[in-house]
């Protein structure tokens, strides 16, 4: 068994898969979609939320990465925060790049999201389902 396998394979699985569920449930995110953020195959994620295997550390890291969260709350060394930054992963890394724009920039960013918002927000009051 190669270092890196071995190293993740102390880890309490059962515990793991339970919190690896918790905090892609906690994003919304299918096992489908998640395994695709991840690059991998949908059966080996369903296996590891299943504790029936273990990914290796590199994966474990971009678990983490993608789920926004630290390794030590990934493998339970530290409590779960309830606090989701963005549930989509796409617009979170979109985000974090908008963050590094100018200021002149970001203003506009901030009208067109909020454009966004208050449509949604009055489609909801009329009861307009335009949900995809």
């Amino acid at each position: 068994m190669n270092p890196i396998t071995s190293l993740c394979a102390g880890m309490d699985m059962t515990a793991f898969a339970e919190r690896l569920r918790l905090l892609r449930e906690a994003r919304n995110l299918s096992q489908v979609r998640l395994s695709e953020l991840l690059g991998v195959d949908p059966r080996a994620y369903n296996r590891w939320e299943k504790g029936a295997s273990a990914p290796h550390l590199d994966t474990v890291i971009k678990i983490a990465d993608v789920l926004q969260v630290t390794l030590d709350e990934l493998v339970g060394r530290k409590a779960m925060t309830e606090d989701v930054k963005i549930r989509n992963h796409t617009l979170h890394s979109l985000w974090q790049k908008a963050d590094q724009l100018p200021d002149s920039d970001q203003q506009a960013l901030i009208i067109v999201l909020d454009s966004f918002v208050k449509k949604s927000m009055v489609e909801q009051a009329l009861g307009i389902n335009n949900r995809r």
